[in-house]
This record gives C-alpha cells, structure tokens and sequence, in this order.
C-alpha cells in the first residue's frame, strides 16, 4: 500500500482508452503520484473542479468533449486556469500541437510514447511550478505586478489569469530585465529541456502571453532573429 507521505502530486489522466489509462495510471502510482481518471470531456471537467489536480494528462479524441475543448474551458476558469496541461495525444501533425498550444497547453505527447519520456516531462512541468510557488518575490514595473509565491499578475490593478507556463515564461524574462534571451535558453530555463524542441514553442506562448497582458505587452520586446527581452519603457 502506497503510504501517504510519499504522494508528491494529484494528477488528472483524461482519456478514452482503458489500456491507455491503466497504462499511466500505472506508471504514475509507481512513482509515488495521486491519481484521477476521467474517460471522456464532461467527467474531465467535473473532476478537474472537484479534486483541484496539481496537473492534467489531457488526451485529444474524447467523447462528450474534445481535448481542445475542455482545455479551453479549463483555462477560463480561474478554479484550474493556472494547473498545469498536457496534451497526450495520437495526432502528431504540427497544426494540431500548435493549436493545442494556443488554447493552453503547457506541454504537448505523442502517442505512442515512452512512459519515462512522460514522467521526465510531468517532472519537470512541477519542478517549474514548485520553483515559481515557493520564490518569496515580487515585481512591480509600472502598471505590471507580479505577486511570484501566489502565481498572481495584475495589469493596473485588474487581474490576470495565466497557465503555469505563461507566468514561468513572464517571471522568467521579468527577473531578467535588459538583458536578451534566445528561444534555446528559455526552452532550457522555462520548459526544461535538455534536447531542445521547436522554437516556435516560445513563440507561441509569447503571442498568447502578449494578447493576455493587453498593455502591458510593451514591456515583452522581440529582438530580431535571437529572442526575447523584458524592458521598462
């Protein structure tokens, strides 16, 4: 019996495919992990909002609901706008990765995938938010505040909601102002990883990072060919 002590994190496995969900229920349980299963959209949500998961496994091709759905739906609630999404999923054509993106997700699984490949990823997507949580900091420019132990932004006072990935990738540049990051150092610093994905994964968070800010957007520069920079103006 799994003692209680030793459970690092809740997480939400959505999927519609028992052997898929025994699979990294499975997996998950071994290495010490609270796990909930949904097997199709509606339950997902319901679930999501009642147990409050430290992270969602989020499959596409689901019942009810799609995956893109409930992950748009997840993220306008502020109960699970900021939990921690990834999509595990059989479609590997690029516009669906990036469209999951867009609407959310911090990270994005093909099927079939390695199961250490999955917990490396899922590992790395808490440390980041643990990091974030437990930094006693504050940043204040302008009419931008970034409240970091409570994952809180505001833009002249008015609240707004990001993933984990958004406020990692906006802490990240804030606490680093004037000063260049290219897209490699942030996948490395913001996502993690060692073997470097598609760049065009800042660039999307960035653009969904950006609209979110609304004016407060100007303190997000892109420099040229090389990255990014968080400027006071």
């Amino acid at each position: 019996m799994l003692n209680k002590s030793r459970v690092m994190a809740k997480i939400l496995i959505v999927d519609d495919e028992p052997d898929a969900l025994e699979l990294v229920s499975f997996n998950l349980k071994a290495a010490g992990y609270e796990v909930v299963t949904a097997d199709d959209g509606s339950d997902a949500l319901k679930k999501a909002r009642q147990h409050a998961p430290d992270l969602i496994l989020l499959d596409i091709m689901l019942p009810e609901v799609d995956g893109l759905e409930v992950c748009k739906l997840l993220r306008r609630d502020p109960a699970t706008a900021g939990v921690p999404i990834i999509m595990l999923t059989a479609k590997a054509a690029e516009i669906d990765r990036v469209l999951g993106l867009e609407l959310g997700a911090d990270d994005y699984v093909t099927k079939p995938f390695s199961p250490r490949e999955l917990m490396l990823r899922i590992k790395n997507l808490l440390r980041r938010r643990q990091a974030t949580d437990e930094k006693p900091e504050q940043l204040n420019v302008g009419d931008l505040f970034i409240d970091v132990p409570r994952h809180l932004v505001t833009v002249a006072k008015k609240r707004v909601d990001l993933t984990a990935t958004e406020f990692k990738l906006l802490t990240t540049l804030a606490s680093r102002r004037g000063r260049v990051q290219s897209r490699e150092q942030l996948l490395r610093d913001v996502w993690a990883y060692d073997n470097l994905i598609d760049t065009r994964t800042v660039d999307t968070h960035m653009r969904r990072l950006r609209e979110k800010l609304g004016s407060a957007c100007r303190y997000l520069d892109t420099v040229r060919g090389v990255g990014y920079r968080f400027i006071e103006n």
